[in-house]
Formats: C-alpha cells, sequence, structure tokens
C-alpha cells in the first residue's frame, strides 16, 4: 500500500533558492561541466564525503536535541491532537510478554504482496501474489493474474488503430496508465487487506503501509472497487481493532527528523488519520456520490486510527506505524518487538517474511520465466521484448 500522499501533480517547480538553499550553490554552476570532477581520485572524494557527512551529523544532533527538549512536550498541546498523544518508552517488561504470549505461539499474522507484470503489443499481463504467516507455522499463499488484450477484443480495423494509438500515446505520457495501477495498486491493496481479514484467525493482524490508503480511499475511481474497499476498512476499525500497519520507509522528512530525535526503543503518538484522509478524498478525482461515501467514511472512522513512529534501537531508522486508539501501545509494543529481532534493521520481521514467501512463489523471475516460455511455444521469442529489457 502506498502511504496516503495526494494524487501526483501537485509539486510544480521548484525555484533557484529552493536549490540554492539546498545544494549550497546556484544550479548554473552545477551544471557546469568545468567544476565537475575529472576522472576518480578516491582519496579526494573521501576527504570530500567525510567533511559532508561529519558536519550534516553534527548538525542534526543539534536539531535532535532541540526537538526533544522544546517539541516533544508539545505534542499532546493540538486541540486535535489524540488523548494518548505524546512521547512514551517501550516497556521491557511488555515487549518479552509480547514474544512470548503473542509473536512466537503465532498469534499475530502478517500479509505482504507483489506485483509483477508483462506488458507488451500483444497482451499485458499481471500477476498478483500476497502471502500470510505467523511464527506459528501457519503460511498461505494466494494470486491473481489479469490478463489485459487490447488488439485481439477489436474487430473493426480502422478503430483499432485510431483507439490503439490514442491509448498508447496517452500511456507514454503517463508513467503508469490508469489500468496498470488499478492492477497493480488497487487490486493488491484491496487483496492485502481482504486476506488479513478474512483468511487469518490470529488475534493481531499485522499489515504493510497506511490502513487508509490512497488505493482504498480513492477506488481508482471505480465505485464497486471503492464500495468493497471502505466495507473491509469499516470491519478492519470496527470490529479487528487490534490492528498494527508498518511502512517500509519514512520519506517525508519532517516525520523522519521527527523520528529520528526518538531514542531506541521509544515510540510516539502523533495524530489520527482524519485531516489526511480527508485531504486525499478531496484532491482526488471522484464523483459527488463517490467522494460523499469516502468522506462520510472518513469523518466516522479515521479519527479512531492514529499514526505514531517508533524506534526499535539506536542503531535503526524510525518508522511510521498505524493503529487503533483503544490499542495504539499494545501495537506499539506489537511492531517494536517483532523488529528488536534484528536491531539493526529495526522493521517487524513479519512482514520481511510475507514479502519473502511472496517472491519466492511470485517473484518476476518465474513470472518472466512462464511468460517467454509462452512466447516462444507461440512462435514469437524476442521481438516483443523492448530493447532495454533485453540489455545484459
Amino acid at each position: 500500500m502506498s502511504e496516503g500522499i495526494p494524487p501526483d501533480g501537485d509539486d510544480g517547480f521548484i525555484r533557484d533558492d529552493d536549490y540554492r538553499k539546498a545544494f549550497g550553490e546556484d544550479l548554473a554552476d552545477t551544471l557546469d561541466l568545468r567544476s565537475w570532477d575529472l576522472g576518480f581520485d578516491p582519496k579526494t572524494l573521501l576527504k570530500r564525503f567525510k567533511a559532508q557527512i561529519g558536519k550534516a551529523v553534527e548538525d542534526e544532533d543539534v536539531l535532535r536535541d532541540f526537538i526533544r527538549k522544546e517539541f516533544f512536550p508539545r505534542l499532546r498541546l493540538p486541540r486535535d491532537a489524540p488523548p494518548s498523544a505524546g512521547v512514551y518508552p517501550a516497556s521491557p517488561e511488555r515487549l518479552a510478554t509480547i514474544h512470548e504470549g503473542l509473536l512466537f505461539p503465532g498469534r499475530v499474522e502478517a500479509v505482504n504482496s507483489v506485483a509483477v507484470s508483462h506488458d507488451s503489443l500483444p497482451i499485458a499481463i499481471t500477476q498478483i501474489g500476497v502471502a500470510i504467516v505467523s511464527y506459528g507455522g501457519n503460511t498461505g499463499v494466494f494470486s491473481q493474474r489479469l490478463f489485459r488484450k487490447e488488439m485481439s477484443t477489436q474487430t473493426d480495423a480502422r478503430k483499432l488503430v485510431r483507439e490503439i494509438f490514442e491509448q498508447r500515446r496517452a500511456r507514454d505520457l503517463e508513467e503508469e496508465d490508469t489500468l496498470s495501477k488499478l492492477a497493480r495498486r488497487n487490486i493488491r491493496a484491496h487483496a492485502e487487506l481482504a486476506l488479513l481479514l478474512d483468511r487469518s484467525n490470529a488475534d493481531w493482524r499485522m499489515g504493510y503501509g497506511n490502513p487508509c490508503s490512497r488505493e482504498l480511499l480513492s477506488g481508482s475511481g471505480y465505485s464497486s472497487l471503492l464500495t468493497a474497499s471502505l466495507e473491509l476498512l469499516k470491519r478492519l476499525i470496527r470490529d479487528q481493532q487490534k490492528f498494527v500497519f508498518v511502512p517500509n520507509s519514512l520519506e517525508d522528512r519532517g516525520f523522519l527528523t521527527f523520528g529520528n530525535a526518538l531514542y531506541g526503543g521509544e515510540y510516539a503518538i502523533i495524530d489520527t488519520l482524519e485531516e489526511d484522509s480527508a485531504y486525499l478524498v478531496e484532491k482526488w478525482n471522484l464523483d459527488d456520490d463517490d467522494r460523499k461515501r469516502a468522506l462520510k467514511f472518513v469523518r466516522e472512522y479515521c479519527p479512531n486510527v492514529l499514526r505514531g513512529i517508533f524506534r526499535a534501537s539506536d542503531h535503526s531508522p524510525p518508522y511510521l506505524f498505524y493503529a487503533h486508539r483503544e490499542h495504539v501501545h499494545v501495537a506499539a509494543h506489537v511492531a517494536m518487538a517483532d523488529s528488536i529481532l534484528r536491531s539493526e534493521r529495526g522493521f517487524p520481521m513479519l512482514l520481511d517474511v510475507a514479502d519473502v514467501a511472496c517472491r519466492g512463489a511470485f517473484g518476476s523471475e518465474g513470472f518472466l520465466g512462464m511468460v517467454n516460455d509462452a512466447y516462444a511455444q507461440a512462435g514469437a521469442k524476442f521481438h516483443y521484448a523492448s530493447e532495454r529489457k533485453r540489455r545484459p
């Protein structure tokens, strides 16, 4: 799942002043090849790296002390802050209890997924694999394959050429066309959540990313997918409640700065998903009825989903987590207890195990091998593959 960011296209261009402030020089100076180093001198390069990184770490330490002293105590002050907002040390006793009572007996199950695709002139194939795992030995893998044929479904040659030209030109202009996004992201996100709710019997459920993600709150513009996704989310928040979701990267620099100020073994509860989710729905190109339904869900359910940051050890990066407000402290301990099993990575190992299970069964190598074999059986070997994909 994605992290609930708004649709693409709002970033715009940075200005010359922004570039100069970020990189310490004008863009014109960067582009001037006379300022570039000739050849590769590792001694000079390493000296420059040490100077730049040392100064950056020193500055970050100063900022970290300021955030801990001035900002952490204010987390509870905003009017819309949840009652549990604040910074907490994880309890070693509770972590041990979660290891022995929840994680290792298999009472926590995690879901992760992988999507791979092949897109050629005659056909586009998307394969989605989802795995559910626990330390109790319960493992299951599920898969779906979508076959998209633009040419073979048309019999009017003139119409066929016009439509294909328009569709493919549009696809060339976009990073990923709408149907590909639907297959690779929205259906995949829906499948992860459905598996977590309907195929798991564990007390606690662990998912990847933001539970109220852009994919689920938008339905990619499909009313039926939006309806199904909102029903799953209602069941998760209203009925299951004992869940924790963790993205594997923290890209927001504000949250990253905040998270780096945490000591290892600390977690912070920050806010609810209501405002971010409402912003996402307002920005998305939904029709009026769908937007009202999505906003009604957001206003009713998202105040119960809290967002926080944890840091499993001083050697690991911080990660976001999402949990129900009734169980947020236990959820933080579940995520941290699973993350300290590998203190340097500091990320829940169950999610990585589920990812490995997916890639082992449904990774790109096996998938592309089957595709290439099918092309060979059909008498077409390499002339539908792009030049870039055939590079060694």
